[in-house]
């Protein structure tokens, strides 16, 4: 039994995910700053498809982000001349949006980043722990999804 905030904070799935998410969102921010850019720029450089462009409404969805911040994010990112919108040719209503020959460039940044972060752990945790820890993000994200979470008693 939790006795504690402490012992709670030590002992609760939330309090390891949030603590260790903050912890690589800084660290990528700080890598960020030697780009001139940000960890919410690079993730969107990469959730663009870097040859057919992305209709901006899937973008949010995509990325997990609510459309008013992205809208921030992508309005900095034309202005600094990262991205380009673009009519939807097959939905005169939409938007694509496509990456500039600069923002392709910050892209591959970003990307060399990432990739740069996952080796290193790779490095450091054998396949089959990294398996295992995917496998547990799999099972809390559907756990999520199916809005099941609370609708039962799960103390017992």
């Amino acid at each position: 039994m939790v006795t504690n905030y402490q012992s709670m904070k030590e002992a609760t799935i939330d309090y390891a995910l949030r603590a260790t998410w903050q912890a690589v969102a800084r660290m990528y921010n700080e890598e960020a700053k030697n780009f001139d850019s940000t960890m919410a720029v690079g993730f969107t450089l990469l959730s663009i498809d870097p040859k057919m462009g992305t209709p901006s409404t899937s973008l949010g969805p995509k990325m997990g982000m609510e459309a008013t911040s992205l809208s921030r994010i992508l309005k900095s990112m034309e202005e600094k001349g990262l991205i380009l919108r673009k009519p939807n040719p097959k939905d005169g209503r939409g938007v694509l949006i496509y990456l500039t020959d600069f923002g392709l460039e910050k892209r591959n940044d970003s990307k060399s980043t990432v990739l740069r972060f996952n080796e290193a752990v790779k490095q450091e945790v054998s396949e089959e722990k990294l398996s295992s820890f995917f496998e547990v993000t799999d099972i809390i994200n559907k756990l999520i999804s199916d809005k099941k979470l609370f609708s039962k008693d799960i103390s017992n």
